[in-house]
């Protein structure tokens, strides 16, 4: 890691605002970011564990894990619509 630790947690959490994201991280390097939902609550919207924060050595690294974690967060946020309009029409 070419960062701090406290530095790549303050760049990953601050790039989900206005939604809340907690980022942590263990001593073997293991990476786990919750995104939760903008309702105040706890509740999950991302839970993503296991992230090896090892090969997180530049800039464009670090871009395309939080661009993937967006993506993974889009993709579950959609999903959870797409359900609740098919609830509503039927």
């Amino acid at each position: 890691m070419f960062l701090s630790a406290l530095e790549l947690r303050n760049i990953i959490e601050s790039s989900f605002l206005p939604k809340r994201c907690q980022c942590s991280l263990s001593p073997d390097l293991k990476m786990t970011v919750k995104v939760f939902a903008e309702d105040g609550t706890d509740t999950l919207d991302l839970l993503r564990t296991d992230i090896d924060a090892q090969h997180l050595n530049s800039c464009r690294e670090i871009h395309e894990l939080i661009a993937g974690l967006r993506s993974d967060l889009y993709h579950h946020h959609g999903e959870n619509e797409h359900h609740e309009v098919l609830g509503k029409a039927l």
